[in-house]
């Protein structure tokens, strides 16, 4: 797409003021400008500016693709092909960088895309199969974990792949067998030995786990990788000074709690509950 060359590209306060009128019913959107406008939205995506970021920019998008759906499917595709090649894995090497908020915003707008092709079928098989790897080797790679940073807001890299997935997961397109992997790398993800969880992120991650198992994933599948964390946790303690080890065991009982409430009750997942809770018991 080539954003970054287009010499049409607004400056960050100019986006601003036209995405309040937008918002406002000032202005409305017309189809001769969608082009600039959302490559200036694409540039700015991870703007310092929450405002502009979280509720306009993110905002806008949401009202275009998700609530009007009026981007044309060749418009969505070329949007899908610049986050997935370009946007997210902005800066992916870099730690505790500002350009995170590139990246995470990225997973958002993946998302809306996805859940527009549920919708309206436009992406390819092979599209999706590329969109797994490439969501999956992101969420492996990333290693700004942060939730809300203050003054310059929710970055959330983790909530935001999972709603990314959530979206992955619904697809029709997507092959079954693919629910092993994406279950190990929400399961690797809650691994975090660097940074605590304390905004939902286990709640965000539990989201595409319960959606796989509507859709056909097998608990057992769940239930081995539960069998074997008490292990994983045992020997990460050799290997950790006690800061990152009690990290790491905060965030792993944090999501089996979380599972073991969500499971509560509910007839279909009984073995799963009595694993939770097992797997509580030795942690």
């Amino acid at each position: 797409m080539g954003i970054l060359q287009n010499e049409n590209l607004l400056k960050e306060d100019d986006l601003k003021e036209i995405l309040k009128e937008l918002q406002s019913g000032a202005r409305t959107w017309q189809h001769k400008d969608h082009t600039d406008l959302i490559q200036s939205m694409m540039l700015h995506i991870g703007s310092l500016d929450s405002e502009l970021r979280d509720d306009l920019i993110y905002g806008s998008f949401y009202d275009l693709i998700h609530e009007k759906n009026l981007l044309e499917h060749a418009h969505l595709t070329e949007l899908l092909e610049e986050c997935l090649n370009h946007l997210l894995y902005k800066g992916i090497e870099e730690r505790e960088s500002d350009l995170v908020f590139t990246r995470t915003f990225t997973s958002l707008l993946i998302a809306l895309i996805l859940f527009r092709d549920n919708a309206d079928d436009f992406l390819s098989q092979q599209k999706i199969a590329d969109c797994k790897d490439k969501i999956l080797a992101y969420l492996a790679a990333e290693k700004d974990v942060r939730g809300y940073v203050p003054v310059k807001g929710w970055a959330h890299s983790v909530a935001h792949t999972a709603d990314a997935i959530n979206e992955l997961v619904k697809n029709p397109k997507l092959n079954k067998t693919s629910y092993i992997e994406i279950v190990r790398a929400l399961y690797n993800a809650i691994l975090q030995e660097n940074y605590a969880f304390i905004h939902n992120e286990d709640e965000r991650i539990l989201v595409p786990i319960f959606t796989m198992l509507g859709h056909g994933l097998e608990e057992q599948e769940i239930i081995n990788l539960l069998q074997v964390l008490p292990a994983t946790l045992k020997v990460k303690k050799e290997q950790l000074d006690v800061q990152h080890h009690r990290i790491l065991v905060f965030n792993c009982k944090s999501f089996v709690k979380s599972f073991y409430i969500k499971t509560n009750g509910n007839p279909k997942f009984v073995t799963l509950h009595k694993s939770l809770e097992a797997c509580l018991d030795e942690l």
